[in-house]
């Protein structure tokens, strides 16, 4: 019995971890999106990028909106000619995980 209550104490932490470094955006990929003119459905031509070359001007973008979030979704909308993303998607949370790591370079 106790063998058992281990294998599935272990099953568990094991799925937490996962869900854990599913639930973090990924830098790597946010880099992609950030360089990519057609994030979001966009036909501006334009990337991220081309209005904040290696993150220019973003170090302020959590202030001027109520989230970062918000603010990522304003630029798809008006710059980039987007639609915007769910707040809680995986491109969301890679695209923010680069924006924040921006700050730490």
């Amino acid at each position: 019995m106790d063998v058992l209550k281990v294998a599935l104490l272990s099953v568990i932490a094991v799925c937490l971890v996962f869900s854990f470094a599913l639930a973090a955006g990924d830098v790597a990929k946010g880099k992609v999106l950030f360089n990519d003119p057609k994030f979001a459905g966009g036909t501006s031509g334009k990337s991220c990028n081309s209005c904040h070359p290696d993150g220019e001007g973003l170090e302020n973008a959590e202030m001027k909106e109520n989230s970062l979030e918000e603010t990522v979704n304003m630029c798809i909308e008006n710059a980039l000619n987007g639609e915007a993303l769910d707040t809680q998607s995986q491109e969301m949370k890679d695209i923010v995980a680069y924006i924040k790591s921006l700050g730490k370079e």
